[in-house]
């Protein structure tokens, strides 16, 4: 008998499959195309629409994702996930309002973390696409498949790692030192340490030994019958596939710890990075040719691990203080927003990004 998180879970999978369904065009002749500005913002808005859209539905109907119909089963979830919520003793409608608005909060703050740190996947997409001589009418296919195989490896990677911060507590403040430390790596890393060599990237190796790959694309597709033998090939776009779901996993490897120190509830870490990774996929069309202008993101994205890792190393002391959630949520959109005001305002004198801005 299934529970009703696993049914939740897979009435949401099956929506987000749709959607990826229609925005990929699968109802349609024509999948592979070039995506043009109008087509982008259309299905960003609408991503982002969906978004929001969720937050509104955690605050109002929270307690379907982990069948909450009673204080009993409240207390229950309240206490592995939430144990920072006060209930209120012998209302369960005023302490079910209660968590539900923590839900939405921690939602929406993790959304725009993982929002945030995702952006810099705009940069390496780039760098993967140019590097392998990828035509841009295949694009949209690429990434749309890349990201559906790096959302069940983000799945996988997610209800791992909330498995284990169950059973081992210190692993937060595991999770709260690689963050600045990658915060502060990121700070100083240099543009040219980011060129991608094709032939010595691990998923071409791979592929190349344990796969028969053909030497060419074959109109769109990711495999290949030979006509001689019948022998069964994979394209080069599926090793780009492949090649785009493991980068975006290398990511996640930063951006899940950070959404872990919003919220203990695997759940929402999931539902925030779905609606993140799937709305910036359809950004990419039109962020990636003025990502360049903003040349501070990166000093901001650094700025913000290192504040979610001292969060977590610090979490007790600042619960101690009374650091309520949503004072996260407004340092985040601080540091975010000066960081692309910065990107506005202060004139790049070395004419550097203008000059080195990728070309689609």
């Amino acid at each position: 008998m299934l529970t009703s998180e696993t049914t939740f879970f897979l009435a949401f999978a099956a929506f987000v499959l749709l959607i990826m369904a229609l925005d990929l065009g699968a109802f349609s002749k024509k999948q592979s195309h070039v995506v043009h500005f109008k087509e982008a913002a259309f299905w960003s808005a609408i991503w982002v629409a969906l978004s929001i859209a969720f937050y509104f539905f955690l605050k109002n109907y929270g307690y379907l994702v982990h069948g909450i119909t009673d204080m009993a089963r409240l207390e229950e979830v309240q206490s592995k996930y939430a144990s920072h919520v006060d209930l209120v003793s012998g209302n369960f409608a005023a302490s079910l309002e209660r968590f539900q608005a923590n839900m939405a909060l921690e939602y929406i703050t993790g959304y725009l973390v993982e929002y945030s740190l995702s952006a810099d996947n705009i940069f390496v997409f780039i760098l993967i696409f140019n590097s392998f001589g990828v035509r841009e009418r295949y694009y949209k296919k690429i990434l749309v498949w890349g990201i559906l195989g790096a959302i069940v490896l983000r799945f996988v990677f997610i209800f791992v790692g909330s498995a284990l911060i169950q059973r081992f507590e210190w692993i937060m403040y595991l999770f709260g030192a690689f963050l600045v430390y990658t915060g502060i790596q990121l700070f100083f890393q240099k543009e040219e340490d980011e060129k991608i060599d094709p032939s010595s990237h691990p998923v071409v190796r791979f592929a190349s030994k344990y796969l028969n790959v053909y030497k060419r694309n074959v109109t769109d597709n990711f495999f290949v019958r030979r006509k001689s033998d019948r022998k069964l090939f994979v394209t080069p776009l599926f090793i780009i596939v492949i090649v785009v779901a493991f980068t975006d996993l290398v990511f996640a490897v930063d951006s899940i710890p950070a959404i872990f120190s919003i919220t203990k509830d695997p759940y929402i870490v999931f539902f925030s990075n779905v609606f993140a990774i799937m709305g910036l996929r359809s950004m990419f069309f039109f962020l990636s040719s003025i990502m360049s202008q903003f040349r501070f993101l990166k000093v901001g994205l650094a700025v913000l691990l290192t504040f979610i890792g001292v969060k977590m190393l610090a979490e007790h002391w600042l619960e101690g203080i009374g650091f309520k959630p949503v004072y996260s949520l407004y340092i985040i959109v601080t540091i975010l927003a000066v960081s692309i005001l910065a990107s506005w305002l202060i004139p790049d004198k070395s004419g550097e990004h203008s000059a080195n801005q990728p070309n689609s």
